[in-house]
């Protein structure tokens, strides 16, 4: 696939996906979605890659573009509107979000589909899509209260209230906030980081916690369980046992 929408490259098993900063989505809206998509499938496809950055840069507040979002053809709102998030959230990489600037509406619907999230400390946040007569789409309202809470969560969403990144690093909306010139080194060395561990565990601990946020506890330590002794079934478990006991960087096979 030509990709005109995003731009994408992969180094040192991190894949960093690079959204465009422009002012209406609406007009590029169908061909991000399947490019996107196109790039999480090839993300997933490829053994080398085993973490996601998805870059979002957006320095200004996108004049034009409608406060309730950008998740439909040509401006006109449809029954099943575009999903920018269902392509990210099938991955069982790893995926780090890089925010700089404004996370607005569907865009910050993106980035709360991401596992860790890290913002430059002029970055803005908001759901403001009451303000126009309508709610989230594509996952805010439920990942949204999953992460900071039920109570922050309709807050934010019944008043479409902006907040900047120190308040949402209070709440719990990012991980870290980082300089803006530290931005880029900062995640990337966190990806690194998390590239450089055993992909079978990474998966295994991604898939016991998001699975379990929708179990028991009962059920989810029985999950947690279960992933835990799959992994003594593979040799990336005996080459981490190996590597600790000879003081060595490990030299994981995903296998």
């Amino acid at each position: 696939m030509r990709y005109e929408s995003l731009s994408f490259h992969t180094e040192n098993q991190v894949m960093v996906i690079n959204l465009p900063a422009i002012a209406d989505y609406h007009t590029i809206i169908t061909q991000l979605t399947d490019e996107l998509s196109d790039v999480c499938t090839v993300a997933a496809s490829e053994k080398e890659v085993r973490a996601v950055i998805i870059n979002w840069e957006q320095d200004e507040f996108p004049p034009g573009t409608e406060l309730a979002g950008f998740g439909s053809v040509s401006g006109e709102y449809e029954t099943t509107p575009l999903s920018l998030t269902a392509a990210v959230v099938k991955l069982d990489i790893p995926v780090i979000a890089s925010i700089n600037g404004y996370a607005i509406g569907q865009a910050l619907e993106l980035v709360l589909a991401c596992d860790i999230r890290i913002a430059s400390e002029t970055s803005y946040f908001a759901m403001p899509h009451i303000q126009t007569g309508m709610i989230p789409w594509d996952g805010g309202t439920q990942r949204l209260s999953r992460l900071v809470g039920k109570g922050k969560a309709i807050e934010l969403i019944l008043t479409g209230e902006m907040i900047n990144a120190r308040e949402a690093h209070r709440i719990g909306l990012v991980n870290r906030i980082v300089e803006t010139k530290e931005l880029l080194s900062a995640v990337t060395e966190m990806a690194h980081a998390v590239a450089a561990k055993g992909p079978i565990a990474l998966r295994y601990a991604k898939e016991a916690v998001l699975q379990g946020l929708d179990m028991t506890l009962e059920q989810g330590l029985r999950l947690e369980a279960d992933l835990y002794f799959l992994l003594h079934t593979t040799r990336d478990r005996s080459e981490g046992i190996k590597a600790f006991q000879k003081k060595r960087k490990a030299k994981y096979k995903g296998k």
